[in-house]
């Protein structure tokens, strides 16, 4: 049983029941109950070629269009509307090759419907687009099967039409298309699952790349491809982020040499085509900046002062204050420490890792006492126990040096 091949087809046939008629709900409880079906009855092997019973496979995905359908309709002809709803009985298409109608665009839309918060939305994508198991999304953000299976059911709930019963979804099927997210809700979304990077038994960095080149196949859209080109450029540098007792790298401080060079040309390619269409968008900007790290082939050769620009073009595109710390980041290495201070004194000292920032630049300025004093500070604020340990270790590197 091909595990990628199930994945690949979960939106478009997810797809053609929805345009058959069936509530989005319960079209995707039947698509995950062909999944299982496919799971026990394909042979391994990297395409299935007959079914436990002989009858041959030689289209996996009209294969998992039928059963699912089937199993649509058993689960309608058990609710109180039966012989209503046993009309979709006569309209069922006879088993054949699955129409090449790909409805994968409309359903990263309806998953990032407006009325979803971003958990729901993410869960729901990885669900409904991206083909994974309650199990494993639920192991990949660390909270329980039940909760997280609560979590897609609301949210299935919510993008289903407020209840309308499957007997009347043909008619009025469009209704639940009327107010989908728009593609900034979407790559917002992909974004979120990146940067969840890699928990339990799914890589889901590797798998928002995955559903972005989807989308990107999809789409012609310049900020599709200039997410697609950030996700590519700060995955070539995984492998060097990390120390091998786990400890975070900084990026000065990175070997370069295990930066992936592959997805890094890729990724630059992809940018490039998409800043020759004069449509500039945030992703777009920060995936410039990802460029200019990568290009450098040693910290200190960094074009610091062209990634200024760039972070100047990302603030009036988003006016965010995150965006403005990064900022005066990038000013203290273009312009000294203390410009970069003086940046810094504008924005707000709660923003995350303002602290940290400032310790940064102290200690770039020579003032260590201040410097250590701020890493321990902002090792108490820290997200996450790596950055913490970090943070802490900054703290203790400078008051031995006072010291010593």
């Amino acid at each position: 049983m091909n595990e990628a091949l199930l994945r690949s087809l979960t939106p478009s046939v997810l797809g053609i029941l929805v345009r058959r008629g069936a509530d989005f709900a319960a079209a995707e409880d039947a698509v995950q109950d062909a999944l299982v079906e496919a799971v026990r009855v394909w042979p391994a092997g990297p395409c299935p070629s007959s079914s436990s019973r002989g009858y041959p496979i030689r289209d996996p995905k009209g294969w998992l269009v039928t059963v699912a359908w089937r199993r649509f309709l058993d689960a309608t002809r058990a609710d109180a509307a039966r012989r209503r709803r046993e009309d979709l009985v006569d309209e069922e298409p006879a088993p054949g090759p699955a129409p090449a109608v790909d409805d994968t665009l409309q359903l990263y839309f309806l998953c990032a419907h407006p009325s979803l918060t971003p958990s729901s939305a993410v869960a729901l994508t990885l669900r409904a687009v991206g083909g994974l198991t309650t199990r494993q999304i639920a192991q990949a953000y660390l909270v329980p099967e039940a909760t997280m299976a609560q979590r897609i059911s609301r949210a299935k709930r919510t993008v289903s039409g407020n209840g309308v019963s499957p007997a009347r979804a043909k008619p009025r099927a469009r209704g639940r298309f009327d107010q989908p997210g728009d593609v900034a809700t979407v790559l917002r979304v992909l974004y979120l699952v990146f940067n969840e990077g890699y928990s339990g038994d799914v890589d889901l960095a590797a798998e928002a790349i995955r559903l972005t080149r989807q989308l990107a196949a999809s789409i012609d859209h310049p900020e599709v491809a200039g997410l697609l080109a950030l996700m590519l450029l700060h995955h070539a540098r995984r492998a060097a982020r990390t120390a091998p007792d786990g400890s975070l790298v900084p990026l000065a401080e990175q070997d370069r040499g295990r930066w992936d060079t592959e997805s890094i040309a890729e990724g630059v390619e992809i940018l490039q085509a998409a800043l020759a269409r004069d449509r500039l968008g945030e992703f777009q900007a920060q995936a410039a900046i990802a460029a200019l790290h990568a290009d450098a082939p040693t910290a200190e050769e960094t074009d610091w002062v062209q990634i200024v620009e760039w972070y100047d073009e990302l603030a009036r595109l988003t006016d965010s204050p995150v965006v403005r710390l990064n900022r005066a980041v990038a000013v203290g290495e273009a312009d000294g420490p203390r410009a970069g201070l003086a940046a810094l004194v504008a924005l707000d000292d709660s923003l995350p890792r303002h602290t940290a920032v400032a310790a940064y630049l102290h200690e770039r300025d020579g003032d260590l006492a201040t410097a250590a004093r701020l890493y321990a500070e902002a090792a108490q604020k820290a997200p996450n126990l790596a950055e913490r340990d970090h943070l802490t270790r900054q703290a203790a590197r400078l008051n031995a040096r006072r010291c010593g």
